[in-house]
């Protein structure tokens, strides 16, 4: 279960603290288990910092405090305080990326429902950049290129990862298909098909705004048999 530590201070000597991290972050490379770090600043009082940092485990962030160097930290950071921090211990008990979990609808929806139910997720500007086609296309044009390899194929997508960075979020997907339709000009064979790809989503307001892919089309021809004859 991932853990999350709060960690509340005051101190009018923040640049100070803030150097001090940048040393621990240094001193722990190759051992430190924490995996996220957050720093926010009361906009009601300046003196009012807390830090947030996320563990994989309650059990890693007990090794993480074990460190010697955490705890030369510890120490450099209490006497920077203007009292002694307090620490909040929180198991997580939900976790929700709204975005994430969008691009994820998408690609397990994908193949199984109607092109104007899928495509609810993106907005009116939506542009889409493919390898495959000479010009980026808008939304008009992407549901048409989507409803195009549902007439060529009977597929299904596997979401293999996700990360998110900002306002975008990485997918790595495996698509599985069976060839039933005429797909650029090579006639339905009945073969089962797979493909593998990744595929950035930038969001706007909850909603998919732009879209990149990239994927393994070579692969996906030579099972076709028009490539490595």
């Amino acid at each position: 279960m991932t853990f999350v530590q709060l960690i509340d201070c005051r101190t009018s000597r923040f640049d100070e603290m803030d150097r001090l991290m940048d040393t621990w972050v240094e001193q722990t490379k190759g051992k430190r288990t924490a995996t996220h770090a957050v720093v926010g600043k009361d906009r009601s009082d300046a003196s009012h910092f807390v830090e947030i940092v996320e563990f994989p485990s309650y059990e890693e962030a007990m090794r993480n405090s074990g460190l010697p160097e955490t705890e030369r930290i510890f120490q450099g950071m209490v006497a920077l305080c203007d009292e002694t921090p307090t620490f909040t211990d929180l198991d997580v008990v939900r976790d929700e990326q709204l975005n994430p979990g969008v691009a994820r609808e998408f690609f397990e929806h994908a193949g199984r429902t109607g092109t104007a139910e899928l495509f609810e997720r993106f907005t009116d500007d939506y542009m889409d950049h493919d390898p495959a086609n000479p010009d980026d296309l808008g939304l008009a044009g992407a549901r048409a290129e989507y409803e195009g390899w549902r007439r060529a194929f009977a597929f299904t997508f596997r979401v293999d990862d996700q990360i998110a960075q900002d306002d975008r979020v990485c997918t790595r997907w495996t698509w599985a298909g069976k060839h039933t339709g005429e797909f650029v000009g090579i006639p339905a064979s009945g073969q089962n098909v797979t493909m593998t790809g990744t595929t950035w989503h930038r969001f706007r307001d909850g909603r998919i705004c732009e879209g990149w892919w990239q994927y393994d089309r070579a692969g996906l021809m030579e099972q076709l048999g028009v490539l490595g004859e």
